[in-house]
């Protein structure tokens, strides 16, 4: 299993984040903020709220909200592969 090591705000909903595989790079949220529990990340301010979790091994925000940590990195190989080109 893959788990979430850190996760440092950049800027506009994207963040560098490192996996206990080794991969790292930049994830891009703004895309994925929708829904009943994402919509308040909307907010600039309340994103940055985030916390990794030990526990769980990702991030998650005080109201609740979390995204697995195998979505974080589909994302941020999907986005490199995308940069890539």
């Amino acid at each position: 299993m893959i788990h979430v090591t850190s996760a440092i705000y950049i800027s506009h909903f994207k963040m560098n984040i490192s996996f206990s595989n080794g991969d790292k790079g930049i994830v891009d949220l703004k895309d994925e903020l929708w829904g009943e529990v994402f919509q308040p990340l909307r907010s600039p301010e309340a994103f940055q709220q985030f916390e990794l979790s030990k526990t769980f091994g990702t991030i998650h925000w005080p109201n609740g909200a979390d995204f697995a940590p195998e979505f974080l990195h589909a994302k941020m190989m999907e986005q490199v592969a995308k940069s890539a080109v």
